[in-house]
C-alpha cells in the first residue's frame, strides 16, 4: 500500500464526519472550535451536565452554586489544600475548583469522553491505535480579577515530557463549553501556531495569546504543545467546562483509570468498547504482578 494510499485509509473517517476544515486549523493555530451542530451533543444534554455539575459543587463545596451568580457565599482554600499548580501565580486567590473523576459520576460524562467527532480529532492528532484516555475533569470558575495573574497560566499540556518534540501530540485535549466562551467570562487563551514551536512558554508570552470565544455547547480541540492558559473571569456567574484529556498510550496517564475506575460503569455508555480500549484496561502496561511466562526445570 503507497504512502498515500494509507493516508487516505487513515483520513477517511474525518472525511465522513466532514471535519477537514477542523483538522487544517488544528494544523496551522493548534486549536479549533467545533459547535453543537458538529459535535451531536444537544442543548438538553448540555443543561442536564449542568445540573449535575452545580449539584455536586454544592455538596464538595457546601454552599449553591448558580450559573447567575456563582457561589452563594464566599469562598476560599484551606492553605493546606490549595491546589499545588505551576501555573497559578498566587494560589489564595485562585477563583475556580476541579470537579474530578467525571467518568466515575455519572453516564453523561461517560457517553461524552467517547464523542466520536472529538475522538476522531484526538485519533488524527495522537495515532489511532495509541490513544488513550488521561483525565475527565470539570472546570467550575466564577468572578474575580486575578485569575491566574499576568502570565494568564499559559502552559503547554505535554510540557513536562522531555523535549524535543515532534509533530505528534503525545497529549491532546479539549474543553466542552457548558457555558457561553467570552473574554469578560473568563475564557481560554491560547497562541496560535505555538504548538510549532516545540518550545515551553514564558511569561512575557501572554501578550500574544488571544480568547477563545465560543457558544455554549462548543468544544475546544488542542494539541498538547499548543500554550494555553484563560483570561480572570470579570462578571457574575458562572464558567463551567469538562476538560477530557487524552494522552498517547507511552505518556502516563493523570487519573489511574485501569486500577481506580469500576470498570463495570464502562458497560453503560454511548460505546463500552471505545471506553474500555481508551481507558486501557487490558494494556500489558503497567502491570501489577509477572506478566511474562518464567521458564520451568524440565522434569526427567
Amino acid at each position: 500500500m503507497s504512502q498515500n494510499t494509507s493516508f487516505a485509509k487513515r483520513s477517511q473517517p474525518l472525511v465522513d464526519l466532514g471535519l477537514e476544515p477542523y483538522v487544517l486549523q488544528l494544523e496551522v493555530d493548534g486549536l479549533c472550535v467545533l459547535p453543537p451542530s458538529v459535535t451531536g451533543v444537544s442543548e438538553e444534554t448540555i443543561d442536564q451536565m449542568v445540573a449535575v455539575l452545580l449539584d455536586e459543587a454544592e455538596e464538595r463545596v457546601g454552599c449553591q452554586f448558580s450559573l447567575a451568580q456563582g457561589p452563594a457565599e464566599a469562598v476560599c482554600f484551606d492553605s493546606q489544600e490549595t491546589p499545588d499548580t505551576s501555573i497559578a501565580e498566587d494560589r489564595m486567590q485562585l477563583t475556580q475548583f476541579l470537579i474530578q473523576q467525571l467518568g466515575s459520576l455519572h453516564r453523561l460524562f461517560r457517553d461524552l469522553a467517547v464523542n466520536p467527532v472529538v475522538v476522531e480529532l484526538m485519533r488524527h492528532m495522537i495515532g489511532r491505535r495509541a490513544l488513550r484516555f488521561s483525565s475527565h475533569n470539570s472546570f467550575v470558575k466564577w468572578q474575580g480579577a486575578f485569575g491566574y495573574g499576568p502570565s494568564l497560566g499559559l502552559h503547554a499540556d505535554q510540557q513536562t515530557v522531555p523535549m524535543p518534540w515532534g509533530r505528534q501530540a503525545l497529549t491532546a485535549n479539549c474543553n466542552w463549553c457548558l457555558t457561553d466562551y467570552t473574554l469578560e467570562g473568563g475564557a481560554l487563551a491560547y497562541v496560535p501556531g505555538s504548538h510549532r514551536l516545540n518550545a515551553k512558554p514564558a511569561a512575557t508570552d501572554a501578550g500574544r495569546a488571544v480568547p477563545v470565544e465560543a457558544e455554549k455547547g462548543s468544544v475546544i480541540v488542542f494539541h498538547g504543545a499548543t500554550w494555553h492558559g484563560a483570561f480572570p473571569r470579570k462578571e457574575p456567574g458562572l464558567r463551567i467546562s469538562i476538560a477530557n484529556y487524552y494522552r498517547h498510550v507511552m505518556v502516563t496517564s493523570q487519573e489511574d483509570l485501569k486500577n481506580g475506575f469500576r470498570q463495570e460503569l464502562a458497560d453503560d455508555c454511548a460505546d463500552p468498547a471505545l471506553f474500555k480500549e481508551l481507558a486501557g484496561f487490558d494494556d500489558e502496561f503497567p502491570y501489577l504482578s509477572q506478566s511474562q511466562p518464567t521458564p520451568r526445570v524440565v522434569e526427567a
